[in-house]
């Protein structure tokens, strides 16, 4: 239980023993540095229910907790501010509680099978199969990931999903141009990644594709008939119309072709370390959701213009009208996402909510299906998340993957972990490791680098990402958090006695309390994270912890104490502070290094 759960039963009862009045609501929040206290009753909310001062009110509630509860030490009262000061055996008694707890702040899922309880399918990721992963995909797949672990440690089942784009004209550039300049071209026969070889192509067809529009500009035509009438844009329509009529040679080359890029982001996924429990097609999921266009015709939900095509109006909610199905009877994105949410609730029935991780270019349309969704009836549709991300840029400016500019994401990855190994190299102090521990440092601290500097920034927030800043082993970065658990490990192995019996300790040093103080935090710290799905609540938790640490560490001997259950105790903090800091890094896919 929390502080807060704790009090409120105490304070309502001082309320009702003093004033003879119920109250249903205590407001806290914590303590302002300048004041003692461990935590504080806000008293102006009770003085609409109880005929009162705040000093007063303060007073008789802050003497009632002292009488009645051993966890209350003693208080003060600033204005309208009841501050409570909690014991030292409070904190002792939960420190013994936790220390050992490997899976202290993390709730095991509910076997009930309650709307609560319900499995939550996480998307993330979802590339298109003509090109590489880049620095957008990036922050998505490390949100989505997250996300979806820190939900999971929140106490919910999870899925983890993405939905691959392949199909479509962009693919059938890449297609073309792989048969037009190609010579037969393998990842095996030129080295390359899979993913980083249709990209090329893909590149190829639009450099073709522009010196195909100059040449007719100049010939007469305008732009827009230019890009109407190149003829290698009408050359991959005619392969996408092949495509769609199942031609078997068109057939063999996209299924051959995207088996290249799929193995390449396999391997950009495993360099990242993500991963997911279920892949959905847009090949097999296009046709989805048609069906469903009859059953809201029937409904009234949809309505059906003279040209024979399905709309929703949307204009009473402050949207507009939104197509559902083409005149030809062909789907529209819209209609295929419909088709896609109710296929997986099929797929898996124990889900019961959805969130999508997509870029906030995508907000009204989310908007739109989810209240789409809604209309139709599925009990469901109230549980769906739209996780808005904004761009990630770079200082030399915006990613442009056409013109074969965009930021790819296995060498962002490689950058971060160059950069890692020169910062280390100049420190020098790796002198004692092996080729190998090197390497693995290097990844370690590189990517770890990478990660929390995009995840400690709230996902709605556009993120200017400095390679070089992100590797500073000071401030609120990766590496300095790496450095301080690295540091405790150090301490750990130099402790040459058992620590592992309670220590005696019966007073706290005031910041051996600070610590501990933020330590209980973490299980709130997991369920808010998830419940507003920011993984930048909990690398900001973990940034404050390890900056409490330090203090500690610059205050108080620790392994030098002449105290011998002092120093059992600091050394078991110091190892809880540890496990903590590695338990968030993991909910956030960040390793943490056994010594730097």
């Amino acid at each position: 239980m929390t502080l807060s759960q704790i009090l409120t039963p105490s304070i309502e009862k001082a309320v009702q023993a003093i004033f003879g009045i119920a109250i249903d609501k205590v407001e806290f929040q914590t303590t302002r540095k300048e004041f003692e206290g461990d935590i504080t009753v806000v008293i102006f909310p009770l003085l609409k229910v109880v005929k009162s001062n705040p000093v007063e009110l303060g007073n008789k509630i802050g003497t009632y907790l002292v009488e009645n509860m051993v966890e209350v030490s003693r208080f003060n009262v600033v204005s309208g501010f009841l501050n409570i000061v909690i014991s030292d055996d409070y904190y002792l008694d939960f420190f013994n509680e936790i220390k050992d707890d490997l899976r202290f702040g993390f709730v095991t899922p509910s076997r009930s099978v309650g709307t609560e309880d319900k499995a939550v399918m996480v998307e993330y990721s979802s590339p298109n199969t003509n090109k590489p992963l880049h620095l957008g995909h990036v922050r998505n797949n490390l949100l989505g990931y997250s996300v979806a672990e820190i939900i999971k440690a929140s106490g919910k089942k999870v899925y983890k999903t993405q939905i691959i784009n392949d199909r479509g004209i962009h693919i059938c550039k890449s297609m073309l141009a792989w048969q037009k300049f190609g010579n037969g071209e393998t990842p095996e026969s030129t080295g390359l990644k899979g993913d980083k070889l249709v990209g090329n192509y893909y590149v190829a067809f639009d450099k073709k594709y522009k010196e195909e529009i100059a040449q007719l500009i100049s010939a007469g035509k305008t732009e827009e008939e230019a890009k109407k009438q190149a003829p290698i844009i009408l050359e991959a329509q005619e392969m996408l119309l092949k495509w769609e009529a199942g031609d078997e040679q068109v057939i063999t080359l996209w299924k051959t072709m995207n088996q290249w890029v799929y193995d390449g982001f396999a391997i950009s996924y495993k360099n990242l370390g993500v991963d997911f429990d279920k892949y959905y097609y847009e090949s097999n999921t296009y046709l989805l959701g048609k069906d469903v266009v009859q059953i809201g015709l029937d409904r009234g939900v949809f309505e059906k213009d003279p040209d024979g095509s399905v709309w929703i109006d949307l204009t009473d909610e402050g949207l507009d009208r939104k197509i559902v199905l083409r005149s030809d009877g062909t789907a529209v994105y819209m209609t295929q996402d419909i088709g896609t949410a109710i296929q997986r609730v099929k797929d898996y029935p124990d889900v019961g909510g959805m969130v999508y991780t997509v870029g906030n270019e995508q907000d009204y349309h989310f908007k739109v299906l989810f209240l789409i969704l809604k209309k139709l009836g599925f009990d469901w549709s109230k549980n769906q998340f739209h996780l808005s991300y904004g761009m990630v840029d770079l200082p030399s400016g915006k990613m442009k993957s056409r013109e074969g500019t965009v930021v790819d994401a296995d060498d962002l990855m490689q950058e971060m972990i160059d950069t890692a190994q020169k910062i280390a190299e100049d420190l020098g102090k790796l002198d004692t490791y092996s080729a190998e521990e090197k390497s693995e440092l290097y990844k370690t601290i590189g990517l770890g680098a990478l990660k929390y500097y995009i995840l400690k920034v709230d996902p709605k927030k556009r993120i200017l990402f400095n390679p070089e800043e992100s590797v500073d082993f000071a401030g609120n970065t990766g590496p300095f958090i790496q450095y301080t658990y690295a540091r405790i490990q150090s301490i750990i192995r130099k402790a040459n006695f058992d620590f592992s019996n309670k220590s005696k300790v019966a007073i706290l040093h005031e910041k051996e309390k600070e610590l501990v103080k933020q330590l209980a935090l973490f299980p709130e710290v997991i369920q808010n994270a998830a419940q507003h799905h920011s993984p930048a609540l909990l690398a900001n938790f973990t940034y404050d912890i390890v900056r409490e640490y330090n203090s500690f560490y610059q205050a108080v001997p620790i392994l030098g104490e002449e105290d011998f259950e002092k120093k059992i105790f600091r050394v078991q903090l110091s190892k809880k502070v540890a496990d903590t800091i590695a338990a968030s890094f993991k909910l956030l896919g960040i390793s943490v290094p056994a010594r730097m």
